[in-house]
């Protein structure tokens, strides 16, 4: 794994996440650039909240919340530091002292959107910031579904909180399922009858949301890999 420039590194995305099985080879970046805490990628439980950008003041609550508990029960909170849920996702996170990992679209020098800046500089320096694309990289729409698919990748779990039909939520939703992890909707969601994509996803396999306790009971034991240390 090569050094970069402000402590980030560079590597295969094998070398810090682990073997990984056919399905997830599938659609893996073969690098990954991170600054901060690589060695949560291969400990404790990591859950992805993810939704809308334009949250409702409800939806924000309801993210905020589900961090929090998350961090009470020692998983990490990943995220895609975009506007909206992700960023009150990392907020509770780190208010109540737990971990959080932005997955970004950009490279790790670039901020989107740039309101965002203090909050990534801190996640690089106390957290973890992880990105597949190298300095340089011009940013265009279909950066993030590819960050989406990544971060469904590195989650034991996701969770959408509030989407609309056209969400970028919605590619990391799928993704979750072709990997068969599981993925959640908040149960608010299907009080909009207005969305044609929660009841297509049900069918699908995703399952609603009543309670954090369904959620927890999905997670791997609390287990942290000894030999990340050594990564």
């Amino acid at each position: 794994m090569g050094a970069m420039n402000d402590g980030a590194t560079a590597g295969a995305a094998a070398a810090l996440l682990g073997p990984l099985n056919p399905e997830e080879q599938r659609y893996a970046p073969k690098e990954l650039f991170a600054a901060g805490h690589t060695e949560w990628l291969r400990q404790r439980p990591k859950v992805a909240v993810v939704g809308a950008r334009k949250a409702s003041p409800d939806g924000l609550k309801r993210a905020a919340k589900l961090a929090r508990v998350l961090v009470e029960h020692h998983a990490t909170v990943v995220s895609g530091l975009a506007e909206g849920i992700d960023a009150a996702a990392h907020t509770a996170a780190i208010e109540a002292g737990g971990r959080t990992i932005a997955v970004i679209g950009t490279p790790l020098s670039t901020t989107y959107p740039k309101s965002h800046h203090e909050l990534q500089q801190r996640l690089m320096r106390e957290h973890l910031v992880l990105s597949q694309f190298p300095e340089g990289y011009p940013t265009s729409r279909k950066s993030f579904p590819l960050r989406n698919r990544l971060m469904a990748l590195i989650s034991d779990a996701s969770v959408i909180v509030e989407a609309s039909d056209g969400s970028g939520s919605l590619s990391q939703g799928w993704e979750a399922l072709r990997l068969g992890r599981p993925l959640f909707l908040m149960a608010s969601i299907l009080d909009r009858r207005d969305l044609a994509w929660p009841k297509t996803m049900i069918e699908y396999g995703a399952m609603v949301l009543h309670s954090p306790d369904e959620l927890l009971a999905s997670l791997p034991e609390f287990v942290d890999d000894p030999l990340a240390i050594f990564a």
